[in-house]
């Protein structure tokens, strides 16, 4: 009869456990909640090369309302000069993170920012990307909908 009821309480607990692990990754704005770092769901984004990766935590970046979401560029990885019609609050989350303002890819332009620093970059301020250094992950917050449009047409991914 023990035996019974430790294997049913064994199965409640796995069956709770997997209720948990299939919990969305993204937040909703209106409830407590919260997401760790290992269930976000990392994907492709069609305006970043195709080594980019983005993952959304909180709301939804296509809506007019405040979205979190983290970006993750593997080392060599490079976004050409392009603007955001939202003011934007970047954290560095791992690696260095390296940013230049201006409409030409200028290396010298670059600085260097190390994991734990916050960068406020206003909306339709041109700039630029190298993961010159490894990997970087930075957390991007504003309020959308999210947008980016890259100075030359010819460097927006979306149109190779």
């Amino acid at each position: 009869m023990n035996k019974v009821i430790l294997a049913a309480i064994l199965a409640l607990a796995g069956a709770a456990h997997a209720a948990d692990d299939a919990k969305p990754s993204t937040l909703p704005l209106n409830q407590f909640g919260s997401v760790l770092g290992e269930n976000l769901q990392w994907q492709a984004f069609p305006a970043f090369p195709p080594e980019a990766r983005l993952a959304v935590v909180v709301g939804n970046p296509k809506e007019p309302a405040p979205y979190v979401v983290r970006v993750k560029l593997p080392a060599g990885v490079k976004l050409m000069p392009h603007t955001h019609p939202e003011d934007r609050i970047y954290t560095v989350m791992s690696g260095v993170f390296y940013i230049g303002i201006g409409t030409t890819f200028d290396p010298d332009k670059l600085q260097a920012y190390a994991p734990g620093s916050v960068l406020v970059l206003p909306k339709n301020t041109p700039h630029f990307h190298w993961a010159r250094s490894g990997d970087y992950m930075t957390q991007v917050s504003g309020v959308g909908p999210l947008g980016i449009k890259y100075i030359r047409e010819e460097d927006d991914p979306r149109n190779h």
